[in-house]
């Protein structure tokens, strides 16, 4: 494109129609993202952070759908709390310590959210003994009535304890604590909106510090655990993710400004995504969209997408000015350049996010939606909007001036090394390290697992708050909360049949040989004591006998003890079974033995369904994630194969971009199992994402190189003008991105320094290997392009170099 220094010599009608539109009415854009900006940022301020319990789980799995078919019958095996309070100075008998305890549990009861008729605690009437006496069976509430804290009211309720046999499960095992019980609600019934996680967690804690202090002469220590707190702390942990933004955006600025030397320009592209990142808040907001801790994320890859690709519209106007053109038209030369190919990166970019849409998690799928709107409106901020604010600003005429004389003098040092991987003998060092590397991870990769590999919550610090608070529970107690529920459904009455409890009291004993597995609870167990209660407490009653009417009066008598054994039409019973931990082998295992046993046991009128309890959801989302990341991964390339083929033409160029992103996922899989990461709800997005923003790399060299090779060029010469020309640009990509997701690693939310650890490998990986790996495999597969052209009178140098030059802008 000629060189116009006067505005006056430029034709305002040259350009496509939509650059017309564009650059004609300038004052027009600028207002009206003014605007926008001004009406979104309203909207962002609105923005609330939320997290929700069936946003985490997928809802048309097998097993959830069962769960949520009975979810009111199953009281207890949903969200729920338990909150332990522990005596640091004796035990639970201590009248100090039973007032405390009364305090506590009535704030639980009456805190917003939760399911108050299904509370348990030492104080709650629902918490029962029975007894078999002479006269048959006796019993009443655990706290005795009337308490008033005298020795005699304490020795009655030491042995009410005892007879109920809750020693392990709302007691600890050394009696120096007790379990407040606390199910959660879905929705506030006050106003019918989703449960605030936030203002729940808040609310615990506001308990933890007013109790855990001494007072009235009780020294306790509260401990908190379950699906709403971690939520709650998760939430807690976001607000440092708000610095974490801002040191980004600071090394953003620094790696940009140490390229250009360019105050003004570096200013506009970090300004083009910070509005991109306002707008996409916005829309989420208006959209009623809520930021969770999985969501979050985005702004900051949005961010850095946006000003990597920034850079790149900079650079093009920065070379322009410093060949003397005017700032407008070397504002409109580059959008004329770079708007196709900007498009397509930023749609590569998207593929990674689109895919995300197919996991049934619809926190993921929220996460997919909220980064394809940012993604969509980098089109307008940095391909639109950053040229047009450059048209005014224009670039530091010394920066340009250095810019133009890095761009054309030769490289030397590492750019002269890479540009030896065109020759064999370093092409195929290249392609043979590359292959024991990929092969070595591949056989690492294999190792890697789906789900939890760690105890407690796996999206918290080993010694976070909460990790801490349930390995005491864990080491206290011997009913974990980690419960996995068979559920048995029957027609009505159905659950007192002979034949339903066998069958059940078969699934319990088999499930009891599963590695991993404490104990199971069912109506069959309690039916087998009542009914030796009923004789004396003989153990040779200790069965489940074959007389209805025996059955009756045991599940009438645990109706009263344990309601939470079946509902109110006998229809539907679980099978509980507590497991020493959620990690992924114990989960397959379990799975497995109920899987079997149900499908060899179940009739029409008794069907054992998988699965309900915090385990069992679990396990139906590890099997959705082991599902979704072999589809996920096949789309993703699927996408990214089609969008490389559409651009170069050629097959062998798309095996050329696409075998580096293969290597960095399998690479990234074996780095995942060297981390002890597994594959799960916040490590999925991440390869997906790595691919679908990698493939840049490719889209930037290959086109320069191939666009060279037409023109005549040699392979080795080609290269050296796509380094020379966007070279440093790849590099500048690779670290930016890199530099927007590194800092994540220093979050308190494990997951999200796992996603950040991910992110960053990925993203550098994929920068090495698109410089090293595409000269080496152009060596074998693109040699020959545009070499039927070279009897052709070539160009004068002049000519190639302004071809070169206008080929660098395109591919950017």
């Amino acid at each position: 494109m000629p060189t116009i220094s006067e505005l006056k010599d430029f034709d305002r009608s040259s350009g496509s129609r939509f650059e017309r539109l564009i650059f004609n009415h300038r004052l027009f854009v600028i207002i009206a993202c003014a605007l926008a900006t001004l009406v979104l940022g309203w909207q962002a301020t609105r923005l609330t952070l939320n997290a929700a319990f069936d946003k985490t789980i997928p809802h048309h799995q097998p097993y959830i759908k069962n769960f949520l078919e009975h979810r009111g019958e199953l009281r207890g095996l949903g969200n729920a709390v338990r909150v332990v309070v522990e005596n640091k100075r004796g035990d639970i008998f201590e009248p100090a310590y039973l007032q405390a305890l009364k305090l506590i549990n009535d704030e639980l009861f009456l805190t917003p959210g939760v399911d108050r008729a299904n509370v348990k605690s030492l104080w709650m009437p629902v918490v029962r003994w029975n007894e078999v006496t002479e006269e048959g069976f006796t019993g009443g509430p655990v706290m005795p009535d009337n308490y008033a804290g005298s020795p005699r009211d304490i020795e009655q309720l030491r042995q009410n304890i005892a007879r109920a046999q809750i020693q392990g499960s709302l007691v600890g095992n050394d009696y120096k604590s007790s379990m407040i019980f606390v199910p959660l609600a879905d929705k506030d019934v006050r106003t019918g909106a989703s449960l605030d996680y936030w203002a729940l967690s808040q609310r615990l804690e506001e308990i933890r510090t007013k109790y855990s202090n001494a007072q009235g002469g009780a020294d306790v220590e509260i401990r908190i655990v379950g699906f709403a707190k971690v939520v709650g702390d998760l939430l807690d942990g976001l607000k440092q993710m708000v610095v974490f933004f801002a040191v980004a955006a600071v090394i953003a600025a620094a790696i940009i400004f140490g390229w250009t030397r360019c105050v003004r320009s570096t200013s506009l592209v970090l300004a083009a995504s910070l509005i991109a990142v306002v707008w996409q808040l916005g829309l989420v907001t208006v959209l009623g969209y809520e930021l969770d801790p999985y969501s979050v994320l985005v702004p900051f890859l949005v961010f850095a997408i946006g000003v990597s690709h920034g850079a790149q519209k900079m650079n093009g106007i920065m070379q322009d000015v410093g060949r003397g053109t005017h700032r407008l038209v070397a504002a409109r030369y580059t959008f004329r350049r770079l708007f196709l190919a900007g498009l397509t990166a930023l749609a590569a970019d998207a593929v990674g996010f689109a895919v995300l849409m197919l996991i049934d998690i619809p926190v993921i799928q929220e996460l997919a939606i909220t980064a394809s709107i940012g993604v969509a409106l980098l089109v307008v901020t940095n391909l639109i909007l950053l040229p047009v604010m450059l048209s005014y600003t224009g670039v530091s005429p010394k920066a340009a001036a250095r810019s133009l004389r890095a761009e054309q003098r030769e490289e030397g040092g590492v750019w002269k090394l890479l540009e030896r991987f065109t020759e064999r003998r370093w092409a195929i060092g290249a392609i043979v390290c590359s292959a024991f590397l990929a092969l070595g991870g591949f056989a690492v990769s294999t190792h890697l697992k789906i789900g939890d590999l760690d105890v407690g919550a796996s999206e918290l610090r080993p010694q976070s708050r909460y990790n801490l608070d349930n390995a005491y529970i864990t080491g206290k107690y011997a009913l974990s909360s980690d419960q996995f529920a068979v559920i048995v459904k029957t027609p009505a009455e159905g659950c007192l049949g002979y034949e339903t409890l066998i069958e059940t009291d078969r699934l319990g004993w088999a499930l009891q040989q599963v590695p991993g597995v404490q104990t199971t609870i069912s109506l069959a167990d309690a039916v087998r004591k009542i009914t030796a209660g009923s004789y004396e407490g003989s153990s040779k009653w200790l069965s489940i006998s074959p007389n209805q009417d025996v059955l009756n009066y045991a599940a009438r008598t645990a109706s009263t003890s344990n309601p939470d054994l079946f509902n109110n039409q006998c229809s539907v019973m679980p099978v509980v079974a507590y497991l020493a931990d959620h990690k992924a082998e114990t989960l397959e295992r379990v799975v497995k033995a109920a899987d079997e046993f149900a499908r060899a046991h179940s009739t029409p009128d008794r069907q054992f369904l998988l699965a309900a309890g915090s385990a069992g959801v679990e396990a139906a989302t590890n099997i959705v994630v082991k599902e979704a990341n072999t589809t996920m991964l096949l789309y993703v390339y699927a996408a990214v194969i089609a969008l490389c083929f559409i651009t170069f033409r050629s097959w062998r160029a798309v095996v050329v971009a696409v075998v580096p992103l293969a290597i960095t996922s399998v690479l990234c899989e074996a780095l995942m199992v060297a981390l002890g990461m597994g594959v799960k709800v916040a490590t999925l997005p991440v390869i997906a994402l790595g691919v679908g923003i990698g493939v840049d790399y490719a889209l930037y060299l290959l086109s320069i190189q191939l666009a060279q090779q037409r023109a005549g060029a040699s392979l080795a010469e080609a290269y050296r003008q796509a380094l020379r020309f966007t070279g440093k640009v790849v590099a500048l990509v690779g670290i930016t991105l890199a530099a927007g997701v590194i800092t994540w690693a220093w979050s308190p939310i494990k997951f999200q320094a796992d996603m950040g650890i991910l992110l960053t490998f990925m993203f550098v990986w994929n920068m090495l290997g698109a410089l090293v790996l595409i000269p080496a495999l152009s060596h074998f597969l693109l040699a020959r392009v545009g070499q039927p052209a070279a009897s052709t009178p070539q160009a004068p140098a002049t000519q190639s170099c302004a071809l070169a030059q206008g080929v660098v802008q395109q591919a950017a």
